[in-house]
């Protein structure tokens, strides 16, 4: 498959706005994403076109695409930067290092398997080692409990669990695991 990882560029919000929207509608959004479809689709173009904006320039943002030779968007990843003391994406996580968070993980279900998340993995954690300032010290994701498959890719591309977990957010139920890579 020929494809090329790229950061987004701030002009794409449709295409942004479509493949979230495509994430949600997938069978497993559940298990992956903190928000819905309806919540998504419910949103002014306006969201769509700052997300963008914010993602595809800068320090603190960045959203990747797998892009195909068609121009088709098969795949899409975002890298939030975490600074110390601020707070983490889980209810009472407090950020200890400089770190990079991946969030919005989606591969469309025709190029899974094919090795594009591992891709998709290995292009956030180039853009993540590289800033300088902040010199970041780890990159970590979650993954719900029983996300197994993604479980399972993310520890392939070399994340290991880092023993923390919480409570998914507005579910008392499941349960979300950190997994993370430290600077070599």
């Amino acid at each position: 498959m020929d494809t090329v990882i790229r950061r987004v560029r701030a002009d794409e919000w449709e295409q942004g706005k479509a493949i979230r929207l495509d994430a949600l509608r997938d069978p497993i959004a559940h298990l992956a994403f903190l928000d819905t479809y309806e919540n998504a689709a419910a949103r002014a173009d306006e969201f769509w076109r700052d997300r963008t904006a914010g993602a595809a320039e800068g320090n603190s943002v960045c959203q990747l695409v797998a892009e195909a030779a068609d121009g088709r968007w098969l795949g899409t990843m975002t890298v939030l930067v975490e600074l110390p003391g601020g707070p983490g994406a889980l209810d009472g996580d407090v950020i200890a290092v400089p770190q990079a968070h991946v969030v919005g993980v989606y591969v469309r279900s025709e190029a899974r398997g094919t090795g594009l998340a591992h891709r998709l993995i290995e292009a956030a954690q180039e853009w993540a080692w590289a800033l300088t300032e902040p010199r970041l010290q780890r990159v970590r994701l979650f993954v719900h409990e029983d996300n197994a498959r993604a479980e399972a890719m993310y520890v392939r591309a070399g994340f290991k669990h880092s023993g923390a977990s919480a409570p998914v957010p507005g579910d008392g139920t499941g349960r979300e695991i950190e997994l993370a890579v430290e600077r070599g």
